[in-house]
């Protein structure tokens, strides 16, 4: 009988066009969730169809995005993960695999989702993590710009902080927590919500930046909200930033999945309340 299994999946997103499948079918671009897919056929033996939860977009890393696909299989589940690996490259693993009911989707039955963005604050840009973190040479008050986020707190409508083409019929989100922390030449943006409008992520964080740098006030983000216009908010930052930390579940344990080997904090820690996302969109 066909079996439904979810994956915990990261990757380093440098090397990939976003986690979509693109191009043409005998040339396709290189993604995550087409290089994915063939290992999981090559694994299970058959050509099978994988859901991602969330579309990241070319550049963005994942430590805990969330695929399915249904297939029929004798390997053991707590053995499926290690079968799909051996035909992975070194920039994408499965870290578990678990059997789900039949009827599961990773795009609709997602509740919360949690990104991290990382900046490094300094003059010198950091030459060995260049692809993971963005490099603001500027000076950042932090404080400001931990101020600023709370004001994105709650169910808003985020037109402002969505790319033009977003392709969404709404753009009210709930966003749970948006916190801000420095350690050294470190400054970390964790945010969490119910689900996110295209490049809404980058878009927030480049915005707080913006605060940070003085260019914008504290009191100007619930007027750029206010607004509903993309003009009134900060740049879209780069996406060597971004990670994907970790999408939760009806039936997950709080904190995120363990497995996952992602270390939420902060507001990607927090279980304030619940909301459905109405589909898998790049943040």
């Amino acid at each position: 009988m066909p079996r439904r299994f979810r994956l915990t999946v990261r990757y380093d997103g440098f090397e990939f066009h976003g986690w979509q499948k693109q191009g043409a079918e005998e040339q396709p671009l290189r993604t995550a969730q087409g290089v994915l897919e063939s290992a999981v056929g090559r694994a299970v033996r058959r050509p099978v169809t994988l859901i991602g939860a969330s579309r990241t977009d070319a550049g963005v890393h994942a430590l805990g995005q969330i695929a399915a696909f249904t297939a029929e299989t004798t390997i053991p589940t707590e053995r499926l993960h290690h079968a799909i690996n051996r035909y992975l490259p070194e920039d994408i693993a499965v870290v578990a695999a678990r059997e789900v009911e039949p009827g599961f989707d990773p795009i609709a039955m997602a509740l919360r989702k949690a990104y991290r963005y990382t900046i490094h604050n300094a003059s010198v840009r950091p030459v060995f993590e260049r692809h993971r973190v963005y490099h603001c040479w500027h000076a950042l008050d932090e404080r400001a710009m931990r101020e600023a986020a709370q004001h994105l707190v709650g169910t808003h409508d985020f037109a402002s902080f969505a790319n033009a083409h977003h392709g969404r019929e709404s753009t009210v989100r709930t966003i749970f927590g948006c916190e801000v922390s420095r350690r050294g030449e470190r400054i970390t943006m964790d945010i969490c919500g119910s689900g996110f409008l295209y490049h809404m992520v980058r878009i927030i964080i480049g915005t707080l930046v913006e605060v940070g740098r003085g260019a914008i006030g504290v009191e100007d983000v619930p007027r750029i909200l206010a607004a509903r216009d993309r003009a009134q908010a900060g740049p879209t930052l780069e996406a060597a930033g971004l990670c994907l930390m970790w999408i939760r579940y009806p039936g997950d344990e709080a904190g995120g999945d363990a497995r996952s080997g992602a270390a939420p904090s902060g507001a990607a820690d927090r279980e304030p309340g619940l909301a459905v996302d109405d589909g898998a969109i790049d943040a």
